[in-house]
């Protein structure tokens, strides 16, 4: 393949310095317009093109950031882990990736509150893309879930900053190869947790920036943001307690993890400090959510329901809901259901899923914010850092959104 035109051909196209020619590309601001447009004009003569790689080792930086993922729908066991290999969102990185659209910045969520309106279903409550109201609820089980709001977070906030983006995944047999590939090629490092082994990213944090989100924070050396589960918990549990009266309440989910375990602690502190009883052991039966649909089912067929299920996550609630409609209990009537994280199914389900919205968006942009920041500030020390989140009443506690 011949060898393209360099910023050399177009300088002298030009008749201008190489200089003026990088300063064209990379800080038009600081090149006089006559000059600029001789410029483009040589470059768009010859078909020149920048190279983000000889920007990148120029600068120091790669202007690109890195993100590992997993995809919740191809690890059977609904945690991290999934087919090897990068995806590239929006280009700029080496290997033809091809780009990602971007979309506009959102706020950052208010405190905690009691939210009685249900979301409308035309948009998201983040300011996101709107919900098409024709698509089938079975369809929003699949997508988008937590992990998906997140990394649209990561992308758009790169959009925003004009960085560029590389996303991938592994399975554990690849998962530290393809983790050392993506930070080999970025300026800093995205993480959802359990992805890899804390040591593995331990490694990578000692070349480039890293950032975990959710669950606890594993290793002090590493930036970290989560959410506020406690308050949340504590909310939605106070809820069920003092407006609609119930005292036999359930905590139940598919897996342990710190996340969800601060929301048991928060539970049983709200019952202990309403004076009510735990009459149900939380469960967090073997087996992920097909465990959780089995305890639900037996449960039903001894005739020992709670007046309520709290559940960890929606995706957790979402299976209770089914099999407490094919067992002919009636939500909220007869049990109320409550989930956590806020996402899209949970609005469309019948009936709607009252919940703790997680701000999931804002924590895949505060990911960027707090890698570009260690960037420039390497001296700081690592941040903790605890994002508010609010409860959405909806019709599975009982609640008539508006």
């Amino acid at each position: 393949m011949a060898k393209g035109p360099t910023v050399y051909h177009v300088a002298e196209r030009a008749g201008v310095s190489i200089a003026t020619v990088s300063f064209t590309f990379r800080q038009p601001e600081k090149v006089k317009a006559s000059t600029r447009e001789l410029v483009l004009a040589a470059a768009d003569e010859l078909g020149y093109v920048p190279s983000a790689s000889a920007r990148g080792l120029a600068r120091g930086r790669t202007g690109a950031l890195g993100l590992f993922a997993y995809d919740y729908l191809l690890d059977p066991a609904g945690g991290p882990g999934g087919p090897g290999g990068l995806a590239g969102m929006q280009g700029g990185l080496p290997g033809g990736l091809a780009g990602a659209q971007g979309g506009l910045p959102g706020g950052v969520p208010g405190g905690l509150s009691l939210d009685p309106a249900a979301e409308s279903p035309a948009a998201d409550p983040e300011g996101g893309a709107p919900l098409d109201g024709d698509r089938e609820e079975g369809n929003l089980r699949l997508f988008p879930l937590y992990v998906d709001e997140v990394q649209r977070g990561v992308e758009l906030e790169c959009w925003r900053r004009g960085q560029a983006l590389l996303v991938g995944g592994g399975n554990p047999a690849n998962n530290e190869a393809v983790l050392s590939d993506i930070a080999g090629r970025v300026d800093g490092l995205a993480v959802f947790p359990r992805s890899v082994p804390i040591e593995a990213l331990a490694r990578i944090a000692r070349r480039i920036p890293v950032v975990e989100v959710s669950e606890s924070l594993r290793n002090r050396g590493m930036d970290h943001v989560t959410v506020d589960n406690a308050s949340g918990a504590r909310a939605i549990t106070e809820h069920l307690i003092n407006v609609h009266g119930l005292t036999e309440l359930m905590f139940i989910g598919a897996m342990p993890s710190s996340d969800n375990d601060e929301r048991l602690e928060a539970f049983r502190g709200a019952l202990a400090a309403a004076g009510v009883k735990m009459r149900h052991d939380p469960r967090y039966p073997a087996g992920g959510e097909f465990a959780v649909a089995e305890t639900v089912r037996t449960i039903c067929q001894q005739g020992s329901l709670p007046q309520a299920f709290v559940c960890a996550t929606d995706q957790d609630a979402l299976v209770v809901m089914d099999v407490l409609a094919a067992c002919g209990v009636n939500v909220p009537k007869h049990v109320a259901v409550t989930g956590f994280d806020g996402i899209a199914a949970g609005r469309v389900i019948r009936p709607s899923l009252t919940t703790v919205r997680q701000p999931m968006e804002r924590m895949g942009r505060t990911m960027v914010e707090m890698l570009l920041d260690r960037l420039d500030h390497p001296e700081k020390p690592p941040a903790d850092l605890k994002l508010p989140v609010r409860v959405v009443l909806r019709e599975s506690c009982g609640c008539q959104p508006v």
